[in-house]
């Protein structure tokens, strides 16, 4: 059922966060990504910290990901990474291409 759930949420051309809202990778993250305007439906924050598959999902995402932590961020269905990844690809100017890239921008 993880797999099933996570697969459904990066389906198609969206930015998708899974994140524990107490975690500060996860901010760190969520506060780049909030610096662009997203279309609707285009950029989407999932806490799993209450989920009762949290740890069948993250289990899902060492094997999707190489990484089981938190935050993965999914552009389209490629994952780029966490909060220090977020923020490395915003600071080197590649972001702002992967999310046009996929339609996610306005």
């Amino acid at each position: 059922m993880a797999q099933q759930f996570v697969q459904a949420k990066i389906k198609g051309d969206k930015v998708v966060v899974f994140l524990k809202p107490t975690c500060p990778y996860c901010t760190m993250a969520q506060e780049v990504l909030e610096k662009y305007k997203f279309k609707p439906g285009h950029y989407e924050c999932v806490d799993i910290s209450n989920h009762s598959e949290m740890d069948s999902m993250q289990d899902y995402f060492l094997e999707l990901t190489g990484a089981r932590t938190v935050p993965r961020v999914f552009i389209g269905e490629e994952c780029i990474g966490g909060g220090s990844d977020v923020a490395a690809l915003q600071r080197s100017g590649k972001l702002e291409g992967k999310l046009k890239s996929i339609g996610a921008l306005q």
